[in-house]
């Protein structure tokens, strides 16, 4: 059944996506590599001279100074680009991309550089247009809570901002250190306070971006509710640059919790993993803020390349469980009730609690540093799948079957509040034959669950041809016709997120 998948034979696109793994010569092709060059105009001369104009001392053609721009965090893929553009301002931003609009130049918008699927690095040779001098705060309504600021700003320096003014940001994410409130917006990332206060579907309230031709588009609304027309902005979030380049956001921002509990829990098994959540969701109700989770193989790696210890005896699962609250007392019975009930019942074996900010610190970093540790296991493949909760875990376990002994390491972990596995396979260095064996079965077995193959980081190069596992072909031929309307040149953040069958 999970061979065939519930879309297979509905949707003759799929069948086409899947034709991909074998080249027409029959070789093995992944759908995952790089398409062939697009027709653009390469840079000249007097493309820099425009640039240097526009920009002196922020355009970047230092090949040592390029380079770390080139190639994504996970240093899987690497592109060629020449030129880096540092604008400090919308009006920079709307002059770059007028000017290679017209001169058919191509365009990778980058922020902080940390995604995960190809989509913040150029392929060929692209002009990469960074916003990190883009990084002014430029107001915060304390009544309101809305924070605007320029698209550069990273979401850890936003996050302290806040916390000063006893707000937080609605959302968190391992790589708060460098990634960049725009990048964030442009992959609609997820992380660890989704479950709380929702995607930033729900908390960007507006955005000021440019289009392809340079026109700038303000819709920096900081209102809650306005009905007036089409809610424009919503197509920019998780567009991953290939509709406009974000330049500053509003965001809803809560007020900072005066009561935090981290509670990590060890299991026997998923199945009461999962009763655990119901019995959470029931017992802690408006309190609970996150519920993550990480299994044996997570730990063992965390061990073995962070030294980080176990505080727990050992188990097959962990928990993460985070409350916040405005009152420590009544959040304090709420949590001792329930983790009563948890012992009693037998769904947890083992567990600590910490209330203080560096246990705090240090219960969350062994959910947040896997992905770190999968870094020093090897070349790491890596899957951000959607699932019906219940069948999170089966398909780490259906990997591990159909794998065998060729992976060095199959891990899962992730956000069981909202679905949302992370799967990732290592071995010692890059193995197509590998490869071929994950893919398509990993998009398979998630399609026949109905889910997604991709959850929060978007699809950038990696994943482009995949998109139909999760989205009937009429969905993607009306993306490929807003696409085309926006940016008919195709010269924003080209050979991501579409697939390459969609002709412009």
């Amino acid at each position: 059944r999970r061979e065939t998948g519930w879309r297979k034979e509905k949707d003759p696109v799929l069948a086409s996506t899947r034709k991909l793994h074998a080249g027409a010569d029959g070789s093995k092709v992944s759908p995952s590599a790089a398409p062939e060059r697009l027709p653009f105009c390469r840079v000249t001369e007097e493309d820099l001279a425009f640039f240097r104009k526009i920009l002196p001392g922020r355009t970047i053609v230092d090949p040592d100074l390029v380079e770390p721009s080139n190639v994504d965090w996970l240093k899987s893929v690497r592109g060629s680009s020449e030129v880096l553009l540092r604008p400090q301002t919308t009006e920079e931003v709307s002059q770059i991309l007028s000017y290679c609009n017209s001169r058919n130049l191509a365009v990778n918008p980058q922020g902080g550089n940390t995604g995960l699927v190809g989509g913040s690095v150029p392929v060929y040779d692209e002009i990469i247009l960074s916003t990190s001098l883009m990084n002014k705060i430029l107001n915060f309504d304390s009544i309101s809570g809305v924070l605007t600021c320029q698209a550069g700003c990273v979401l850890e320096n936003l996050s302290f901002y806040l916390e000063e003014r006893d707000y937080i940001m609605p959302l968190d994410l391992g790589a708060k250190g460098s990634c960049q409130i725009g990048g964030n917006v442009a992959t609609n990332a997820g992380g660890l306070r989704l479950l709380r206060y929702g995607s930033l579907h729900g908390t960007v309230l507006g955005l000021e971006l440019v289009l392809a031709d340079g026109q700038v588009l303000d819709c920096l609304s900081t209102l809650r509710k306005d009905n007036t027309g089409y809610d424009l902005k919503q197509l920019f979030i998780g567009s991953e640059g290939t509709l406009g380049v974000i330049t500053a956001v509003s965001v809803l921002c809560p007020r900072k919790p005066k009561s935090v509990n981290v509670v990590f829990l060890g299991c026997e098994t998923f199945e009461q993993l999962l009763k655990t959540f119901q019995l959470c969701k029931g017992m802690l109700g408006e309190i609970l803020s996150a519920f993550e989770f990480l299994d044996s193989e997570c730990m063992r790696l965390l061990n073995t390349h962070l030294k980080l210890p176990n505080p727990i005896s050992d188990c097959p699962f962990y928990i993460v469980i985070e409350t916040s609250g405005s009152d420590p007392t009544h959040d304090a019975q709420k949590l001792h009730n329930f983790l009563e009930e948890a012992m009693t019942s037998s769904l947890v074996s083992d567990g600590t609690v910490a209330t203080e900010e560096a246990k705090i610190k240090a219960l969350w970093s062994l959910r947040e540093r896997v992905t770190e540790a999968l870094t020093h296991d090897g070349f790491t493949y890596k899957y951000d799948i959607s699932l019906p909760v219940e069948r999170i875990y089966q398909l780490v376990t259906d990997m591990r079957k159909h794998l065998g002994n060729r992976a060095k390491s199959v891990v899962g972990y992730g956000h069981v509040g909202d679905g949302n596995l992370h799967l990732n396979v290592t071995s010692p260095s890059k193995d197509p034959a590998l490869l071929a064996a994950i893919e398509p079965f990993v998009y398979e077995w998630t399609a026949s669950c109905r889910g997604s193959i991709s959850a929060e980081h978007g699809l950038g190069l990696k994943k482009r041809n995949y998109i139909y596992y999760s989205k009937q072909s009429q969905a993607v031929a009306l993306m490929g016709n807003i696409k085309a309307m926006l940016d008919p040149k195709g010269i924003l953040n080209p050979y991501k997120t579409l697939p390459d069958n969609l002709k412009q």
